[in-house]
């Protein structure tokens, strides 16, 4: 019996598949396309989905077909004006960068993990119809490649079929907001000496131009903001090798791109991502500009926000109504995605004749001030990584007045790569690869704690909940002893003994508190929808 039915095998339905599949869950995926990718689109990977990647097990085969970006540089009139440096000091993380990875990279690392896991896409079949009735049970109508009809009953069903959802139509979800600007993007192999590891954005007359590079020696992804035209390879490269020259102050030949695409940006998204047993995620809910590269890293962080609610609600772990938070959470992401992703636009843009005056002038002043410098750097990293994305309003979230980092709603793996060499943060790191929630209890220093309750809650709750003891040394007689010598990680993690945390399985902290009790552990499990057994009552 299939249990969850997913439409659209891009890098969010593959995602989905795999952490479902992680999860016990068996799943059909399709898409109505003839075969895998072959031509690229997104290319950069943010911090926040490569801690996710960690968390999915997948991560080593991303790093190693990917290339690393660290820099931001902008030029005009044939010099650079400024090169913007990463400042991960308020949001540290274990992956100081931007992984350059191209999308069709991406999509094998997800299906060979997906494969692993019995999960295979099925090409050429697409939704036409989506019904439900009363009884639980979704009804979807496919057509096959060779005009085959079939007709499936589920229990679940979930949209990941991009910006022209058959699903979200289907589900009567409208695509609210507007289009824009039109813009060209190419890929090609360029002789150039600009430095790999950074993006490059050019002003030039009436707009800019942006080089972005591959993994792939002297390849590179080019963007025009102004001539969105396709008059042929050799005009494009042409276009793209004289405007790149007065930008950078650079000779350059632009070989013909393999690759050209001409396209209007949207920036809209559903006012609700749950219609009862459907959900959609990534560019089904929300389509927006490329400029900052939030596409795949925001439908990748969606796919990890449903998979684990959506097991637990399909296994009998909690209530549906767990489901309600995927609404909650990740509808607010996207209208900060439009927000930002249009400031970000008319930055790239550069189309304003006000701004190709102040250009050098303002960033003059950036180059002189650090402290202005390092205010911008912080705020490119909170806008582009998802590293400051927190849920503090989400129903799964219980307020701890007075705690310290990570408070409530927050991810839990704020640390630095240095700190995260030390053995508990390590064993932390390598707790957050199970895809069940995680309990730390910390150990008081002269007495065990309250570890009869925690033992409980571990042989009940045992088929979602991993509880871990936290103390100096491996020998902790509570259950699932995580050793912390020196109390590193309780300190990272601003607990004291007898304290404790409850953690999501996609890395965010749900709750916590200075001393566990079962009572005061039982708001936060009831919020989930777990079924009250006898350890709680």
């Amino acid at each position: 019996m299939i249990d969850v039915l997913v439409a659209g095998a891009g890098p969010t339905g593959l995602a989905l598949a795999h952490e479902l599949a992680r999860r016990g869950l068996t799943v059909r995926l399709i898409d109505a396309a003839p075969g895998p990718a072959t031509t690229s689109r997104a290319l950069a990977t943010h911090a926040r989905t490569l801690e996710l990647y960690d968390q999915m097990g997948v991560l080593d085969a991303m790093l190693a077909r990917g290339r690393r970006v660290r820099h931001f540089s902008m030029y005009q009139r044939g010099r650079r004006l400024v090169r913007f440096g990463p400042d991960y000091s308020e949001l540290p993380t274990r992956f100081p960068f931007t992984l350059v990875i191209d999308q069709v990279r991406t999509e094998e690392v997800l299906r060979e993990a997906a494969d692993g896991l019995g999960v295979r896409a099925e090409w050429g079949v697409r939704v036409e119809s989506v019904g439900q009735d009363d009884a639980g049970s979704v009804r979807a109508g496919l057509r096959h490649t060779d005009g085959s009809a079939e007709e499936v009953e589920v229990p679940w069903l979930v949209g990941c079929d991009g910006g022209h959802s058959t699903v979200r139509g289907e589900l009567g979800l409208p695509l609210i907001g507007e289009g824009s600007e039109t813009w060209l993007i190419s890929d090609a192999k360029i002789d150039l000496d600009l430095p790999g590891d950074s993006l490059h954005l050019m002003h030039v007359p009436g707009g800019s131009v942006m080089a972005v590079p591959f993994p792939e020696r002297d390849k590179w992804r080019l963007l025009d903001t102004v001539d969105a035209v396709d008059d042929g390879p050799d005009a494009v490269a042409a276009r793209f090798a004289r405007k790149i020259a007065a930008g950078c102050g650079q000779r350059v030949r632009v070989a013909e791109p393999t690759w050209v695409s001409v396209f209007t940006i949207q920036q809209r998204m559903v006012p609700r991502m749950r219609v009862g047993r459907c959900m959609v995620a990534g560019d089904a809910a929300h389509v927006h500009s490329p400029a900052s590269g939030q596409g795949l890293n925001t439908g990748l962080q969606d796919a990890c926000n449903l998979a684990w609610k959506l097991a637990m609600a399909a296994r009998g772990h909690a209530d549906d109504r767990l489901l309600d938070s995927y609404d909650a959470e990740r509808v607010p992401v996207g209208e900060q995605l439009l927000n930002s992703t249009k400031k970000a636009t008319r930055l790239v843009a550069l189309k304003s004749a006000v701004q190709a005056v102040m250009l050098p002038v303002v960033f003059a002043v950036i180059r002189n001030v650090p402290a202005l410098r390092g205010r911008i750097e912080r705020k490119i990293m909170r806008q582009m990584t998802a590293l400051s994305l927190t849920y503090p309003a989400s129903p799964l979230t219980h307020e701890a007045p007075g705690a310290r980092d990570p408070v409530p709603g927050a991810r839990i793996a704020q640390v630095t790569p240095e700190e995260a060499a030390g053995a508990g943060w390590q064993a932390l790191l390598a707790e957050l690869r199970d895809p069940r929630w995680t309990l730390l209890v910390f150990d008081q220093p002269d007495e065990a704690g309250d570890t009869e309750a925690a033992g409980a809650l571990a042989a009940e709750y045992e088929s979602w909940l991993s509880v871990r003891t936290v103390a100096d040394a491996d020998s902790s007689p509570g259950p699932g002893p995580l050793a912390d010598p020196g109390r590193r990680l309780a300190a990272g993690l601003g607990a004291g003994p007898g304290g404790w945390l409850l953690v999501r399985p996609d890395g965010y902290l749900s709750a916590r508190g200075d001393r566990f009790t079962l009572q005061a552990l039982r708001p936060a499990l009831g919020a989930i929808g777990v079924p009250q057994r006898s350890t709680l009552t």
